[in-house]
């Protein structure tokens, strides 16, 4: 499973940091979809600036992937960005390659979330106690 983890890693990372710098980049190459919802969207991320905020965190997100640092910080950061990119592959552009690449990305993010889920599962508690003190533990 450590082989597994890494390789996914490595292919997750780069593919976060090639699509972030591809917008910095090669702006007027971006792809905004085959299907007119999928291209108002990504349009309408980009009229608001949004999208250039979104792809710095891809930057950031593939830099700390292939680097394997702050990955609790990372899968945080990844994982709403990636709820986006399955939903307007799934729904907003269909097709089987964008079908495919909707369900790579679910199985990479899962095969990379696993080995970190110790750090997550607090976040579970149904009725939690607050520490107000200043603190640190």
């Amino acid at each position: 499973m450590n082989w597994f983890y890494h390789i996914s890693r490595v292919v997750f990372g780069a593919w976060w940091l090639f699509s972030g710098l591809w917008h910095f980049f090669w702006p007027e190459i971006q792809p905004l979809g085959n299907e007119q919802p999928s291209i108002d969207f990504t349009l309408a991320l980009m009229a608001s600036g949004l999208f250039d905020w979104i792809k710095a965190v891809e930057v950031l997100v593939g830099i700390s992937l292939l680097a394997n640092r702050l990955m609790p910080l990372t899968i945080l950061a990844v994982i709403p960005i990636n709820a986006v990119i399955v939903y307007w592959n799934f729904v907003l552009d269909r097709g089987v390659v964008e079908w495919t690449f909707g369900a790579l990305s679910i199985v990479l993010n899962a095969i990379i979330v696993w080995p970190w889920r110790a750090y997550f599962w607090e976040m579970f508690v149904f009725k939690g106690k607050p520490d107000y003190s200043l603190t640190l533990k």
